[in-house]
This record gives structure tokens, sequence and C-alpha cells, in this order.
């Protein structure tokens, strides 16, 4: 399972940046935000649950490293500068914005991931329940971002192909917020309802005491 985990992770990753999607996201706001939702809500997750819990665990190595409300929070910091205007201009229109951009993308995602679902198994519970509260406000931070992406009743990105017209390049973006409000926010918000369901059924029960 491991194998086959990391092989589709590896295999979302090589399809997203090999493909022809970095042609098409100088031009196609969708495209690009397609990107962004293949590396982080399916590449990531895909390979750190492959690695969460073997023996190349970074989060059983340098548990301290790898703390997951952190790990949200840097990624919050991550998305949200990289889709200012002029971060994603950069990323646009340049190869080594792009590469710094997706990259960037593929190691917040994976230090979220690995922290929520990594670590030594005798203290999960811990852990896990940091992981609900980090995959939760990744959730929702994506949710408000791509909301706000779909809901602006004016281009924010007027950089995209100058032969789109104002309304086409609205539509784009629109069509964009929805792609990262739905894969962004669904894919953390389940990885987060997973975890707490593995909390809870590794809960101990504790057995009413008698009285005296």
């Amino acid at each position: 399972m491991r194998r086959t985990l990391f092989a589709l992770g590896t295999l979302t990753l090589a399809v997203v940046w090999l493909g022809p999607l970095p042609e098409l996201a100088s031009g196609r706001f969708s495209a690009h935000m397609t990107m962004h939702m293949g590396v982080v809500a399916v590449a990531a997750p895909l390979l750190a649950l492959a690695l969460a819990g073997g023996p190349f665990d970074p989060a059983r190595r340098r548990p301290a490293l790898f703390s997951a409300i952190p790990a949200s929070i840097l990624e919050l910091v991550v998305v949200w500068s990289w889709h200012a205007p002029v971060l994603h201009h950069t990323a646009r229109t340049s190869v080594a914005g792009l590469a710094a951009e997706q990259g960037t993308f593929l190691l917040s995602g994976l230090l979220v991931w690995i922290s929520a679902f990594g670590g030594e198994s005798g203290r999960a519970g811990g852990r896990a329940a940091a992981g609900v509260v980090a995959l939760l406000l990744t959730s929702m931070h994506m949710t408000l971002l791509g909301a706000l992406i779909a809901l602006s009743s004016r281009p924010l990105y007027v950089h995209a192909a100058a032969h789109h017209t104002p309304q086409s390049m609205l539509e784009e973006q629109h069509l964009g917020g929805a792609i990262m409000l739905v894969v962004g926010g669904v894919a953390y918000l389940a990885g987060g309802l997973w975890l707490s369901a593995r909390l809870l059924n590794h809960r101990p029960i504790v057995e009413p005491r008698g009285l005296g």
C-alpha cells in the first residue's frame, strides 16, 4: 500500500509539472489553480500517507520539527502570499517564479500532512488531535481564499494573457476560485475528519469506578 500511494503521488506530480498545465497556466488562471491543488491536495497527502508511520517517516526521526499546527500556519502564509497579485504575477510569467511557487507549495503541503499523520504510534493521540486542528484550519483558510477569488466582482490578476477580455479573465478567475474552494477545502476537511475518526476509534475506554 505504501508503494502504491507513493507511486500515485509521484505520478500526480509528473502529470502536474510535466504535462500541459505549466504552459496553459501562463494564460489560464484555472490551469494554474489546478496545478496548485494537484500539488497540495492530491500529491502531498498521497506522499505523506506513504511515508507516515514507516521507516522513512521524518516525523518519527525529528518530531520537534513536525508540529501540525505551526505547519498549518506556515502553509497559510505560503498559500496566501503566492496569491498576492505581485507574487502570483511572478509565478505566472517566470519559470524560476513558478518553480519556487510549486516547490514551496509541495514542501508546506507535505509538512502539514506528515505532521498530522506521521510520528510514533505510541504518541499518536496528541499528534492526531493537533493534526485534526491543523487540517481543519487549512480547510477553512483555503475555502475562504477560494471564495474570495470566486466571488470577486473584478479581475484580481489582470496580467493573464493579454488577448483575454476582462469578462473572460473574470470567468477564469471564478473557475479557479471554485477549484480551490472545492478541491482544497474538501481534501483537507476529509483528512481532518478521517483523522478524527481514527482518534476516536483508538480512544481508551475509561471504566466507571465503583461506589466504594
